[in-house]
């Protein structure tokens, strides 16, 4: 038996500093290991735990461990996993498969023709963003694999009344919407993360699929999987979304990675109760 293990990374797997929700006495917290370093700064951390029990898991034949984020593919080659690197990797929401660090053409063109048929073109909903954006609160505007656009806020100064304005308008071209962090993502409904790992299912042949995410852009992630975490912070856990076969944590911040990673250990029948 196969197992496909996909996990969302940004405040799912892994942790800015920011993100990290140290919430426990000093004496108490974990120890931690840099997974991904940016401009010469360390970036993103994992527990040492959790990046133990991630090198166990990818360690196993029967596993098959798909890194599956938001980001673009150069944003995920700055991520050192520790363990056996993953064989497939899904970015730019679904907009790119990976198959050992090598963007797949097919699915690329696939991913196009749907986004032509199915949705507004990038240049409209990337002009309605910069158009209606207010200096005071944005500070980047960015386009991301030519597939989808979003804006780096200082979300403190966001309104509300903005973001859902643009959510109403976006849906009503094909697009979603979803804040994450300082980041709003603007992105084509059919530029998904399940029909992503749907295809790495149907090349690997895995009979069993687990998940774990924590925004709105990981729902129908969770959905297509068999079984699926989402930790107690984000956007999931702010608007209490859950769905059969979704376990919702009572955890937040770095040590709800540290539980999901447990967790699929567990049920890919690596690793049994501690």
């Amino acid at each position: 038996m196969t197992v496909l293990v996909a996990s969302d990374l940004d405040r799912t797997l892994i942790y800015s500093t920011a993100a990290l929700g140290l919430t426990m006495p000093d004496a108490l917290a974990p120890r931690l290991l840099c997974v991904e370093v940016h401009e010469s700064k360390p970036l993103s951390f994992m527990t040492e735990t959790a990046a133990a029990l991630l090198a166990e898991l990818t360690a196993d034949p029967s596993v098959v461990f798909v890194p599956t984020t938001t980001r673009t593919r150069k944003q995920y080659q700055r991520i050192r996993f520790p363990g056996r690197p993953a064989p497939y990797a899904i970015c730019a929401n679904g907009g790119q498969l990976l198959v050992d660090g090598v963007p797949d053409r097919d699915w690329r063109r696939q991913v196009a023709r749907r986004l032509a048929e199915e949705c507004a073109p990038l240049e409209e909903v990337r002009n309605h963003l910069i158009a209606t954006s207010h200096p005071s609160w944005l500070r980047k505007e960015r386009v991301a694999e030519d597939l989808f656009a979003y804006l780096v806020v200082e979300r403190q100064l966001l309104p509300e009344e903005w973001l859902k304005a643009l959510t109403e308008w976006a849906g009503a071209r094909g697009w979603t919407v979803s804040l994450q962090g300082r980041k709003v993502y603007a992105v084509p409904r059919p530029l998904t993360k399940s029909a992503a790992m749907r295809e790495v299912v149907r090349r690997t042949g895995a009979t069993r699929t687990l998940a774990a995410g924590d925004s709105l852009l990981d729902a129908d992630l969770l959905l297509a999987a068999d079984a699926g975490w989402r930790p107690g912070h984000g956007e999931l856990a702010d608007a209490g979304w859950t769905a059969p076969g979704v376990t919702a944590l009572d955890l937040a911040g770095v040590v709800a990675g540290e539980e999901i990673v447990r967790r699929f250990s567990r049920i890919a029948g690596v690793r049994r109760e501690d």
